[in-house]
């Protein structure tokens, strides 16, 4: 978790809008978010939607933001929009997914900071005051994953052979993936052949396997 220095009485209060489509979890933030003094909450919503336009009425310096959002847009492209829409927003996700896909999404689409619901409250305050600064903020077991992932590159599959792997891991033969995708089965083996190769194996159940190791799987 990257830390703030502690925030001075007297600084403009940090203004939250905080996006949850979970009504119990979001009077639970905003309890606890009413409890420091230095963080004033200017909305809540329940979905993309509704967080895109109670941003631009709000204007707030942090958006607190869940991934997954039920029907509409999601966490991640409720973060890209908001990013791209003046003032922009800064945006902190809070969520219980951990995955490397979820986490790339965020980042790629924006976010500033990634935390897990099971952070303590004073580290969740800590994480709201860096965004806020536009400063990185990540949970331990993110931040460790990253640091991972940095130190030993997973293989970089093309988003094709990423269905396809996919498509592999739910247990689908050749003809099936070729009819989910609308593609030949020749190039469905085209495509193993090269996911083979770069994964380091030589079978299907390999496969698989690696990318559950290396968490290639969304």
């Amino acid at each position: 978790m990257t830390h703030s220095p502690e925030p001075n009485a007297a600084q403009t209060p940090v203004r939250i809008l905080v996006c949850d489509d979970h009504a119990v979890v979001r009077a639970g933030l905003l309890a606890l978010l009413h409890s420091a003094p230095d963080i004033e909450v200017v909305g809540e919503a329940g979905s993309g939607e509704e967080a895109l336009a109670l941003a631009r009425r709000t204007a707030p310096d942090v958006v607190l933001m869940d991934l997954q959002l039920g029907e509409g847009i999601d966490g991640v492209e409720t973060t890209r929009r908001l990013r791209a829409t003046p003032p922009a927003p800064h945006v902190l996700v809070l969520t219980t997914y951990d995955t490397d896909a979820d986490v790339t999404r965020a980042v790629e689409a924006g976010a500033t900071g990634y935390l897990l619901k099971a952070e303590r409250a004073e580290d969740l305050f800590t994480a709201i005051h860096a965004a806020a600064q536009g400063r990185p903020a990540l949970s331990p077991p993110v931040a460790d994953r990253v640091m991972s992932r940095l130190r030993n590159p997973r293989p970089a599959l093309t988003p094709r052979e990423q269905d396809i792997l996919a498509h592999l891991s739910r247990g689908l033969s050749n003809h099936a993936i070729a009819r989910a995708l609308y593609i030949s089965e020749a190039t469905v083996k085209t495509h193993l052949r090269r996911i083979y190769d770069k994964l380091g194996v030589d079978t299907r159940a390999g496969a698989v396997a690696v990318a559950k190791e290396q968490r290639l799987l969304p």
